[in-house]
């Protein structure tokens, strides 16, 4: 009998060595090498289905890549306007955040439209599944479920079927038997994602793949596995409070800046129509430390309360400086022009900064509601009630111009807001506002004093 070759591959990038070691030459993370035992033979590789031959650029017929329009707005939005037809996307969540429940619900609305649909369930059997479409209100005759974890019967239903669209939930129970190894190893999930990967391109099949995450937040298994998908998206949220989003970390055939924000509900997930309110806090009197700013956040603009915390540091000669929802850098930049240019003293103070709702914003025009909520908690003194701010700091204390101002003050005003502190260099393009108040800095003392806490 042939000898058995074994190999050790890294959990977070793939590299291989021949021996363990306790920290991968590659990526330089410490235990993630792991056993792995080679292909018995050469007939567990893929066959070679087709013969392509290299063709000059010049003779490729570029054609379209139509959609697939599900029907749910924020879902939509973030895939970039659909699912576009032979493309394989990645979702993965925390255990219970609600992926199954609203891949069950995209899947309805697909084969709502005549076309068939495909669901695999490897964790869940019939009856499982059928419990929960009952509860969502799935009914439709062209979606289509099974429970299996066999890779070689999950790909002969996708060429028996040939539906428009399927779905595997998850690609940690799924197992190619030609290979060793238990599901869920990394042999295992490489090839079986690699492998149906290559079906939905060879089918024109959209195909979405669920996977588990990790203590980090990060989905399992080798990172080579989202390099082989086209779109990777993440379910978040807290599993014991009614929202949640959709953010997308890479997307072939669109914006990875967009979000979807849904609310679970009793029969399943509903879109928020007015996401905005999801990150204003329900008490609107003025607090210490608050702030509201308009941010963009991919094609639309939604109003952010910002909260700052600044206390006393239990050891002086290490502060603590944490942030959430918002640029750690940022901040820091933010922090030393208070001290240097406003005189403000946290050297000694432990500094929070929050965005609320679990959005995150990575845009310079947070910068002035930073240092305003900053600039409050420090003072000890609220904001002006119904006041956005909006705008860039820069090192020498200005307060700069920055895009889409007049969207800003749109979104603004129709909330309800009367006052908008923005840089003087974005008055003329924001033009008239309506019954919004517009009040236009130079610097950071004209907004704070504007602002009144100073």
């Amino acid at each position: 009998m042939p000898k058995t070759k074994v190999e050790f591959v890294c959990q977070q990038c793939g590299a291989r060595a021949p021996k363990w070691l306790g920290k991968c030459a590659e990526c330089g993370e410490f235990n993630t090498l792991v056993e792995e035992v080679a292909r018995p033979d050469e007939q567990a590789r893929r066959p070679l289905l087709s013969e392509e031959r290299p063709v000059p650029i010049t003779e490729v017929q570029q054609g379209d890549r139509p959609r697939l329009t599900v029907g749910i707005g924020e879902f939509d939005r973030v895939l970039g306007g659909g699912i576009v037809l032979g493309s394989v996307a990645l979702i993965g969540g925390d255990p219970g955040i609600g992926k199954s429940t609203l891949i069950l619900q995209v899947c309805q609305k697909i084969a709502e439209q005549g076309r068939r649909v495909l669901y695999v369930s490897s964790e869940e059997s019939v009856i499982q599944t059928k419990l929960r479409a009952d509860r969502l209100g799935v009914t439709s005759p062209n979606l289509f479920i099974v429970s299996e974890t066999n890779l070689a019967v999950i790909r002969g239903y996708l060429e028996d079927l040939r539906p428009a669209f399927a779905v595997v939930d998850s690609i940690q129970m799924i197992y190619r038997s030609e290979l060793p190894g238990a599901p869920g190893t990394v042999s295992q999930v490489r090839e079986c994602a690699s492998e149906l990967t290559f079906l939905s391109k060879r089918l024109g099949i959209s195909l979405f793949i669920v996977g588990h995450v990790t203590k980090d937040g990060s989905i399992a298994g080798p990172r080579t596995l989202e390099h082989v998908v086209d779109a990777v998206f993440y379910f978040e949220g807290d599993r014991f409070q009614t929202f949640r989003l959709l953010r997308g970390v890479k997307n072939r055939f669109g914006s990875t800046n967009e979000i979807g924000i849904f609310e679970m509900a009793g029969s399943g997930l509903a879109e928020v129509s007015n996401p905005s309110e999801l990150f204003l806090s329900r008490d609107h009197g003025a607090r210490e430390g608050c702030v509201v700013t308009p941010s963009f956040i991919g094609s639309r603009t939604l109003l952010i309360e910002i909260q700052a915390l600044t206390t006393p540091s239990v050891s002086a000669e290490n502060a603590s400086r944490r942030v959430s929802g918002v640029d750690r850098d940022r901040m820091m930049l933010v922090l030393a022009v208070l001290s240097r240019r406003m005189g403000f003293a946290t050297a000694k103070e432990d500094v929070f900064v929050n965005a609320v709702g679990g959005v995150h914003i990575n845009e310079p025009a947070a910068d002035l509601g930073i240092a305003t909520a900053l600039a409050s908690s420090v003072l000890d003194r609220p904001v002006a009630e119904r006041t956005v701010v909006f705008g860039e700091v820069g090192l020498t204390g200005e307060v700069r111009g920055v895009t889409q101002s007049a969207a800003r003050a749109a979104e603004a005003r129709r909330l309800g807001f009367a006052r908008a502190i923005v840089p003087r260099d974005n008055v003329r393009s924001i033009g008239d506002a309506g019954g919004l108040k517009i009040i236009p800095v130079s610097t950071l003392g004209e907004a704070f004093a504007e602002a009144q806490i100073q």
